[in-house]
């Protein structure tokens, strides 16, 4: 029999390989997309301190989500992640799909970060 390889072991390895060319720095850090079945959530990291700068989750409360798992709570998350780093006086960022394809979700998520100020 076949053995085929799961589908977050393939993500997992994609995004070491996407990691190897793409990093944060403390000028322009790095925002990572991390996409559940049931949530989407995302980090402005910077990877020379090692820390994380701002994120924003579909489990956050202010947020107000009922279902984590759709382009709309995408797109909130986005919009959220986005004036959380105004706030922070980030503007410029590297986009980290995180191993998975750039459509539904993540795309959501990147183009209301987009629309809300984010640079990238």
């Amino acid at each position: 029999m076949i053995k085929k390889e799961p589908r977050n072991e393939a993500r997992i390895y994609r995004h070491e390989r996407i990691r190897e060319n793409l990093s944060g720095t403390a000028l322009v850090p790095r925002l990572n997309v991390f996409r559940s079945n049931k949530n989407i959530s995302a980090q402005i990291i910077d990877d020379e301190a090692g820390v994380t700068l701002v994120s924003a989750s579909s489990l956050d409360k202010d947020l107000k989500i009922e279902n984590g798992g759709n382009i709309e709570a995408a797109k909130l998350v986005g919009a959220s992640i986005a004036k959380k780093a105004k706030q922070a006086k980030i503007n410029k960022i590297v986009f980290d799909r995180g191993g998975y394809q750039y459509h539904g979700r993540v795309q959501a998520l990147a183009e209301a970060a987009r629309e809300n100020g984010l640079e990238f």
